[in-house]
């Protein structure tokens, strides 16, 4: 198992109760194919440039332990959740 850190960008308008079971989705399923070691929620910040008509984010970082196969699983499903508006996935 590979060590892992991601960041995803969650649409600013989801509340409080949205980001928490968006947590508790995404820690659950990596807790089923491998290890969550942390997770940090940044809060809200302003982006660079406008993503998906967007000027800000929240901000979610997972460090994780995981099988390299689940990461392109774990790209899918953070391609097709409504509320991530970007991410990233890197081999620590």
């Amino acid at each position: 198992m590979n060590k892992y850190e991601s960041i995803i960008i969650v649409n600013p308008n989801v509340d409080e109760e949205g980001l928490k079971s968006l947590e508790t989705k995404f820690t659950g399923l990596i807790n089923e194919n491998g290890k969550v070691e942390s997770v940090e929620n940044l809060g809200k910040k302003k982006l660079a440039y406008d993503v998906k008509k967007h000027k800000e984010g929240t901000y979610f970082v997972f460090n994780f332990e995981a099988k390299p196969e689940f990461v392109a699983e774990l790209e899918r499903i953070y391609r097709i959740t409504d509320e991530v508006i970007k991410f990233i996935v890197v081999k620590k």
